[in-house]
């Protein structure tokens, strides 16, 4: 790999070496290079491009790093990853997409993932986003999520998009069975012209499920970002969805949350706030000696932490 390449898989998986465990790395359309454990098994799939994923029960503290990059200016592509995790997991996957490009056609990843975890399962999913390059070639990502929630299993979800993505559309798809429970953090940056859209749809089937969708965002200059997300109670359970953005400049910011009880014990709550950096703060970070942009940068950071 180039140093772009290297660059990219800093930026969204946190790799300056080959990791240890099992991964698979995606660079320009074609596999980077891969390796599995005696429990953690990753095979091309054979009717399209994308992998299979297989963690073996009772499969603990290891982790599967399935990073993308693209360097190539105009390359398109879908990728369609599943995984399979047995009972009584308890695992880390890294998962992320960089886009470096210096060119002036529009470079494009989707990565439809899909998640069907087994009774009393826990995974931790890690993934970011990075664009980066000179050319005026935009960088586009649409990924998909579709997750399936066991009995007793649970699914930690962090997305961040902080630098450099165009245009991206978020699809997540989940149902939740009993006893079962989905965390979903997001994190996104947009400026410019940038535009970013959320849609989360989360289906409570068991009794004692829970949900708990966070996001935060901050939208600066002329970007746009649209942020839905539904929850749907077919049992008793608990769902939370939260919005928090801060908006900046021209920018444009929709949150458009949606609850719907389907059971006398569904208990469902959204919170939704958008509005732009209140002036005391600003000025508390002022009198300490920072200027006006330095003060703005300081607490983007912090609300995005």
């Amino acid at each position: 790999m180039d140093a772009i390449q290297q660059n990219l898989l800093e930026q969204v998986a946190g790799l300056h070496e080959i990791p240890a465990g099992a991964y698979n790395i995606r660079a320009n359309g074609q596999m980077a290079g891969r390796n599995t454990t005696a429990n953690i098994d990753i095979v091309s799939k054979e009717d399209k491009s994308g992998i299979d994923i297989r963690i073996k029960p009772g499969t603990r503290s290891e982790s599967v790093h399935i990073p993308v990059v693209l360097s190539q200016s105009g390359l398109k592509e879908s990728v369609y990853n599943d995984f399979f995790v047995g009972e009584d997991c308890d695992i880390t996957i890294i998962a992320g997409c960089g886009i470096h490009n210096g060119g002036s056609q529009a470079s494009e990843h989707s990565g439809i993932h899909r998640f069907f975890v087994e009774k009393n399962a826990r995974v931790r999913y890690v993934e970011k986003h990075y664009g980066a390059g000179d050319g005026n070639g935009e960088r586009i990502m649409n990924p998909t999520t579709e997750i399936h929630l066991a009995q007793g299993a649970s699914l930690e979800m962090e997305t961040v998009q902080i630098k450099g993505i165009d245009s991206t559309k978020r699809v997540t798809a989940a149902t939740v069975a009993h006893g079962a429970s989905l965390v979903i953090r997001e994190k996104i940056m947009t400026h410019g012209k940038q535009y970013a859209e959320t849609d989360f749809v989360v289906n409570m089937e068991g009794e004692g499920s829970s949900v708990n969708l966070i996001s935060r965002s901050v939208a600066k200059e002329h970007s746009r970002q649209l942020f839905k997300s539904r929850i749907i109670g077919n049992s008793s359970c608990q769902g939370h969805s939260e919005c928090d953005a801060i908006i900046m400049d021209d920018a444009s910011v929709s949150a458009i949350p949606e609850l719907t009880a389907n059971d006398i014990d569904a208990n469902l709550i959204h919170e939704a706030a958008i509005g732009k950096i209140a002036g005391e703060q600003l000025i508390k970070l002022m009198t300490l000696g920072l200027t006006e942009k330095e003060a703005e940068e300081q607490i983007v950071n912090g609300f995005l932490k």
